[in-house]
């Protein structure tokens, strides 16, 4: 029932109940009457008179009854008339409302929508004159927040009034297949593009909010992987009713999910089998079985590509590692190298250009101490290249020099004068130091598979930093403090230090001077920074100074991506048992003996070859000292243990290692080889009949949205834990769907299942993929 008309037939009964009052009145003014005129009446009906006027006659009762209920019966009689009149109003106006809905012009609609925007300008302009009168003290007296309230209110309903009246208006114009309602295709993504599921439900559902509640712009739609019922859910019915709660309309979010799924676009069809909403308001997102097997074929037929990425291809600025010169690489470098490097092949995956540096500390005044030790121990080294060959303990010996010897340390601070003056002997010292540190560097960046790293170092930015003071002081944003030059943030409550006191730069001067070359030289779109998670409060203080001066503005992102420390068994930083902290290269060469010994434990050197066998070790080596790293939140510290590393069962390298040399040697037991398989892949598909494959199939098609969700937010740990899950079903469909059928008597191949072998195929190919972004390197054989 309408509100209209309740409140009528409230109206009418109210006047039903008037109209009987005032007879009542009448008749005992006329009975009072009756009975001073004839007392003997009295008997007839005594409960008529008894009237409610102490101490008066009869006449006088009499007369006020007769004077107040004749004009009450007449008042009562005109007003059910007028209801009634009324109600015929009103019933006759609310059918010329509902003709006018469906026929009214979009001319109308434009004037109903002048009338709004109006309303709206002029409650804005009541809110600027209230804020006046509030500072000028005189709001306290006044009563227009309470109104000013009630028309805002009012504006947002005929806000959502008109979204719902343009959406019928245009349903009532769309004629047939004239519809003008967006539509989301769900055809075959291009050959060099994965589709993203989630981002395609999440499209879907997008373009249904919009059109079941067009007054809310950019609706929230939440769409998510589903752990009970369906393959997906979508949980955007609760926060739409905050929404429409705030506009002044109430409407439970079962209803307002039902709404939602009935404006679903026709292309669920194709890419949904059904949806049905649950409990108060989730939709539970079925997704249809020949859509899961499109998409593997795909990968069979196109090979594991990126996915469809929307912002296209950036400029991104990877900066990791970032050793010091003439100090050995140890194991504080260890998270920055495998994360930096993890993070650039990522971005490499999805098609951006990247550019990835190595920010190495290589500029200072411990350059003076190395080059005056390195005059005294070898004077000719500006025509012969001297053999420095443990560079570690070269640093160690000037140290001890610069420590203990007064005149030492004076030629250090003077050669270090020369060193920033260019003088060219100076300079050649340097240089052949830089050189020595470059070829133990590369050392380790080989056997950790990191490539493509350009070396940007502190050196590298000198002139720079001078023109970045320039700049800065030009503007007038630094502030002298105790002879220094301080620079404040918009936020950041911690100023940089942009000039010291004796007249020399910072880091602060060197990293603000290569983010302004980053992004104005190197048109970068994206830089990411690789450091311990210690320097975060350097880096917000970095960009916050950066976007105040100009320099970082949105088009440009910036993240810092930190990390914890690694401890050792004992819970403490890691050390070796002297109390130094451990080189990485021994680190890498304990690897490689705990990976061997563990092969041995396995008896594999009786099946592989001498090759094979140390393929599997390096293998092995790096790669359990890589997945540890990643496999963790790299916001939490982790303990570096090699014998957890190399346990074969749980969440580690070994194990998904050996999971996919067990795939890959799937094809092999059915007497195919790598050619055979690939040649397979054009012609065989898969068909996923059985529960145990619809299911790996589902989990594979993830694979784009698990990129995307990494490319966002930058934990690799996502793709560790997507990738175990892979390694998981895959040993449920194996066990419980044959690929290969054998005479138990002969060991002869009876049966090959192509369909299931090529399910197996690209099960590898995602596996490998992931394997190559976070840079390992599985083996065919292990």
């Amino acid at each position: 029932m309408g509100r209209t008309k309740f409140w009528g037939y409230v109206t009418e009964s109210a006047m039903w109940f008037g109209m009987t009052g005032s007879l009542w009145v009448l008749h005992l003014g006329v009975s009072s009457l009756r009975v001073s005129f004839y007392p003997d009446s009295l008997s007839l009906a005594p409960e008529t008179t008894t009237w409610p006027i102490v101490g008066s006659s009869r006449i006088a009762q009499s007369v006020v009854g007769v004077t107040v209920g004749l004009p009450l019966v007449w008042i009562t009689f005109w007003s059910l008339f007028e209801c009634v009149r009324l109600r015929q109003k009103v019933a006759s106006l609310t059918a010329r409302l509902r003709r006018n809905e469906k026929t009214k012009s979009m001319a109308e609609i434009e004037t109903f929508v002048k009338r709004a925007q109006q309303a709206e300008v002029e409650v804005e302009k009541l809110f600027e004159e209230l804020e006046i009168l509030q500072r000028m003290d005189l709001a306290a007296k006044a009563k227009v927040p309470e109104e000013l309230e009630k028309l805002r209110q009012e504006n947002a309903k005929l806000k959502y009034r008109l979204g719902i009246l343009k959406r019928a208006t245009a349903n009532a114009e769309q004629m047939g297949d004239c519809a003008k309602t967006p539509k989301i295709q769900a055809d075959a993504p291009p050959k060099d593009r994965m589709k993203s599921i989630l981002n395609t439900l999440i499209g879907l559902f997008k373009v249904a909010t919009s059109q079941a509640f067009p007054a809310i712009v950019d609706p929230p739609c939440p769409v998510s992987v589903s752990t009970k019922g369906g393959d997906y859910q979508f949980n955007g019915a609760l926060p739409i009713v905050g929404l429409l709660k705030a506009q002044g309309v109430k409407m439970a979010p079962r209803e307002i999910a039902n709404q939602i799924v009935a404006q679903l676009p026709e292309v669920k069809n194709k890419l949904v089998d059904k949806v049905e909403v649950a409990g108060p308001g989730f939709v539970n997102i079925y997704l249809k079985r020949s859509f899961i097997e499109e998409q593997v074929n795909h990968i069979l037929k196109f090979g594991v590509r990126p996915p469809q990425n929307p912002d296209g291809r950036k400029r991104v600025v990877v900066d990791f590692s970032s050793p010091n010169v003439a100090k050995e690489m140890h194991v504080g470098h260890l998270r920055s190298t495998i994360i930096g490097d993890s993070t650039a092949n990522l971005m490499d995956f999805l098609g951006h250009d990247v550019l990835r540096l190595n920010h190495i500390g290589d500029w200072g005044t411990q350059f003076g101490m190395l080059i005056a030790h390195l005059k005294d121990r070898f004077p000719d080294f500006v025509t012969n290249s001297p053999p420095i060959g443990d560079l570690q303990a070269f640093y160690k010996e000037s140290k001890k020099r610069f420590d203990e010897d007064p005149e030492f340390k004076k030629r250090a601070y003077e050669a270090v004068v020369k060193l920033q003056s260019h003088d060219e002997v100076h300079l050649k010292g340097w240089n052949q130091i830089c050189d020595v540190s470059r070829e133990e560097f590369q050392k380790v960046y080989a056997r950790l598979n990191v490539k493509n790293l350009q070396e940007r170092g502190e050196s590298f930015y000198q002139d720079r930093m001078n023109d970045i003071v320039k700049f800065l002081t030009d503007k007038s944003l630094l502030e002298e403090d105790d002879g220094r030059k301080i620079m404040f943030g918009n936020s950041c409550p911690l100023p940089l230090t942009v000039v010291k006191s004796d007249g020399g730069y910072t880091y602060d001067t060197s990293d603000m001077a290569a983010l302004y070359q980053r992004i104005n030289e190197e048109k970068a779109d994206w830089i990411i920074y690789l450091t311990d998670a210690g320097q975060a409060t350097h880096f917000q203080a970095i960009f916050d100074c950066a976007r105040k001066a100009g320099i970082l503005t949105p088009q440009t992102r910036v993240d810092h991506v930190g990390f914890g420390v690694v401890l050792g068994e004992d819970k403490k930083k890691f050390k070796t048992r002297s109390g130094e902290t451990v080189r990485l290269v021994d680190l890498l060469d304990e690897g490689l003996k705990r990976a061997l010994d563990k092969l041995t434990e396995k008896e594999r050197e009786k099946s592989l070859t001498p090759e094979e066998l140390r393929l599997a070790q390096n293998s092995i080596a790096y790669g359990c000292i890589k997945y540890a790293d990643l496999s963790h939140n790299r916001n939490h510290e982790y303990v570096f243990s090699f014998d957890k590393m190399l346990e074969d069962k749980g969440n580690t390298a070994v194990y998904m290692l050996y999971a996919y040399t067990r795939i890959c040697s799937i094809g092999r037991a059915a007497n195919l080889s790598a050619q055979d398989v690939a040649q397979a892949r054009s012609t065989e598909t898969v068909s996923l009949e059985h529960e145990k494959e619809l299911k790996l199939g589902k989990l594979l098609t993830r694979f784009p949205e698990i990129i995307l969700k990494i490319a966002d937010e930058l934990f690799l740990h996502t793709l560790c834990e997507f990738m175990y899950e892979v390694a998981t079903t895959f040993t449920e469909f194996y066990d419980a769907c044959y690929c290969v059928e054998k005479d138990k008597a002969t060991g002869q191949v009876v049966k090959v299942n192509m369909g299931r072998i090529m399910l197996c195929d690209a099960t590898a190919q995602i596996l490998a993929k992931c394997f190559e972004i976070l840079g390992l390197q599985p083996v065919q054989k292990m």
